[in-house]
């Protein structure tokens, strides 16, 4: 028998470029942030599974190869890895919609890059290409709102960071959902408690 637990999802948004308050860059130049310009499904799953493994990202480890290259090949979907002395750290993942609306999809660090001041910085990166979005993909409306969401399972600092990057609250859910157990980037990743 599974058992539920309550969580809230909190809908965040920038209307204007000036919205955008960027983080301090890591001090040193070990770390850049590059776009991923070839669909991989192999490493964006990588990605996804390595940054939310701790904190419960489940909803694509069921995707086929096919589901992961239909979403990474849409006009305007885009994947910024951030980098530190060439290993990847994180990575913010941009999806266009309609109306010059750009959702920022994913967001995170590898746990091992966490409290190194790498994660502000690849936010701000990440709202900055939502905003220049349309220059890279000229068939794009011109970016006039950024938005995501985040929830109770997050990293403790993620609200924070969003607040501190100029993100406003539009959107607040509470919703009962099944519990489900941190499943690592493989399984058995993490020690039994």
């Amino acid at each position: 028998m599974s058992s539920n637990i309550t969580v809230t999802t909190w809908s965040l948004e920038q209307t204007s470029p000036s919205d955008m308050r960027p983080a301090t860059p890591p001090a040193g130049d070990d770390v850049r942030v590059v776009r991923a310009e070839v669909p991989s499904p192999e490493f964006s799953r990588f990605l996804y599974a390595s940054v939310g493994g701790d904190i419960k990202w489940i909803d694509r480890l069921g995707w086929t190869y096919a589901q992961w290259q239909e979403q990474l090949g849409r006009p305007g979907a885009e994947t910024w890895v951030a980098y530190e002395k060439g290993t990847p750290a994180g990575y913010v993942e941009l999806d266009a919609q309609d109306d010059g609306v750009v959702e920022i999809v994913y967001f995170g660090l590898i746990p091992a890059f966490r409290g190194r001041r790498i994660g502000g910085h690849l936010l701000s990166y990440g709202i900055a290409r939502a905003w220049d979005l349309a220059e890279r993909w000229p068939e794009r409306t011109p970016t006039k709102r950024v938005w995501l969401h985040t929830c109770s399972l997050d990293g403790e600092h993620a609200m924070a960071n969003y607040e501190r990057r100029g993100f406003r609250l539009f959107r607040t859910e509470t919703a009962e959902e099944p519990e489900a157990a941190a499943p690592g980037p493989w399984p058995g990743a993490f020690p039994s408690a």
